[in-house]
Order: C-alpha cells, then sequence, then structure tokens
C-alpha cells in the first residue's frame, strides 16, 4: 500500500511550467515537448502530484532535447493527490487512481503516439506511475522501460517483463528498498533474454528523481544521475 514517503516534498504545482504545451493526446491532456515529427517517444507517467509538477516537466524537456517526442498524460484527471485534503488521505485517493487504470487509459495514447507515425515509444514511472510502466512492460506495449523509485511494483511483476528495463531504486525507500530492489535484480539476471539495468543511489530518498529542491545542490546532483541513466536507457533501447 502507498506510504507517507509517497507523499513526501509535494511539488508546488504549476500548470504553465516547462518549454512545452498541454494538449488532448488519446483522450488525456498531456504536456508535450520536442519535436512533433519525431518517430520515437518518450512516455513519462507521473508520481501522485500529477503532470504539472516542474520538476518532471523539466526532465521532459531535457528527453526531448535529445531527439524524442516526450508526452506527460493527466493519468490523474485534474485530481493530483492533495496532502492538505485531511478528508481524503492517500488510503482514500489511491481507490480512485489505481494504476491499472492508468494502465487502460495508456493505451489510447499509445494508439495515438502510432497513429502520428511513432515508430518506437520508451516510457517511465516514477513511484506510483512505475507500476502503470510495469504493466506495459508485461504486456510489450512499449519497447523499453524505466521504473524510477517504484511503488506498488512486486517481484511477481519483474518476472513478467519483457522489454528491455532499467530500474532505478534509493538507498532509504520503504516502497522498494535496496533489498527488493536486489531481488528485481536477481530475476532479471536469470532472462538474459531481457536487456535490464539496475542501479541502488546511495544516500537518497524514495521520489528523489522528480521531488528534489532545486535549492539542494547533493539532490540535484543525484537527480541528474539518474536522469542521465534514464536517457541513456532510452537512447539505446528506442530506435
Amino acid at each position: 500500500m502507498a506510504s507517507s514517503e509517497c507523499c513526501s516534498n509535494p511539488p508546488t504545482l504549476n500548470p504553465s511550467s516547462g518549454t512545452g504545451h498541454v494538449e488532448s493526446l488519446g483522450g488525456l491532456d498531456s504536456y508535450v515537448t520536442g519535436s512533433p515529427d519525431s518517430n520515437l517517444a518518450v512516455l513519462l507517467i507521473s508520481d501522485i502530484y500529477g503532470f504539472e509538477a516542474p520538476n518532471l516537466r523539466k526532465l521532459a524537456d531535457k528527453v526531448a532535447a535529445a531527439g524524442f517526442f516526450v508526452v506527460v498524460p493527466d493519468f490523474l484527471n485534474k485530481d493530483p493527490y492533495a496532502p492538505e485534503d485531511a478528508k481524503r488521505p492517500i488510503s482514500v485517493w489511491i481507490k480512485d487512481h489505481g494504476p491499472d487504470k492508468g494502465f487502460e487509459d495508456a493505451k489510447p495514447v499509445l494508439e495515438a503516439l502510432k497513429s502520428k507515425g511513432v515508430s518506437a515509444i520508451g516510457a517511465a514511472g516514477f513511484c506510483w506511475g512505475a507500476k502503470v510502466v510495469v504493466e506495459l512492460s508485461k504486456h510489450a506495449l512499449i519497447q523499453a522501460a524505466v521504473l524510477c523509485h517504484p511503488s506498488l511494483v512486486t517481484v511477481d511483476d519483474i518476472k513478467e517483463v519483457k522489454v528491455p528495463i532499467s530500474v532505478l531504486g534509493a538507498e532509504i525507500d520503504q516502497m522498494s528498498p535496496p533489498e527488493v530492489v536486489k531481488q528485481f535484480e536477481e530475476v532479471l539476471t536469470a532472462k538474459p533474454e531481457v536487456k535490464s539495468h539496475v542501479k541502488i543511489f546511495p544516500k537518497v530518498s524514495h521520489g528523489w528523481t522528480v521531488r528534489y529542491s532545486v535549492e539542494d545542490e547533493a539532490a540535484c546532483k543525484s537527480a541528474e544521475e539518474a536522469h542521465q541513466d534514464l536517457l541513456k536507457w532510452f537512447l539505446n533501447h528506442v530506435k
């Protein structure tokens, strides 16, 4: 179940953040950035705070600068988790936003990308979003996957992955503690037919790739290292 860690360091949402724009794609409002003529796309699936998080959009812009058309859909349908709403704790909010619904909602987005001429798609998920990405990976609906500090992902999920996958874990993480991430690695190592990469980042906490403070130099450096790993994975496997 989602823990308090899922909710720590909430971002200040900003609907006008990023250099891209919002348009409807596959029935969902989506932040899009990068060349619409690129036939290579990357889907970024947010954590519980949704697609208006400035650090997430900044990462989208960074991935787009490498030549990808990047899409950050609003899988939460204008209803990101609001920590200040005492009547709706995470245990209640998640009932309206199961990752299984995110998985179903992702299918029309992928179809819309293909209809635009996109021939290969990578997907990265953050916390909640990682569960959606692992489901897409199990059904080979994407060409490559990155899971950043995953929530709700199990060893059984990892056993069913069919596409190249990178798992970026945090040393301080109750949702996917290092010992669980190491189990993911063991499962993937036993599947040589699936290319994989697993890395545990020292001294960082759950959410560090997108919920860092821009004023914290060490946090920015750790996030940047993860962003480069994510980008390298997509450059190598989304072709």
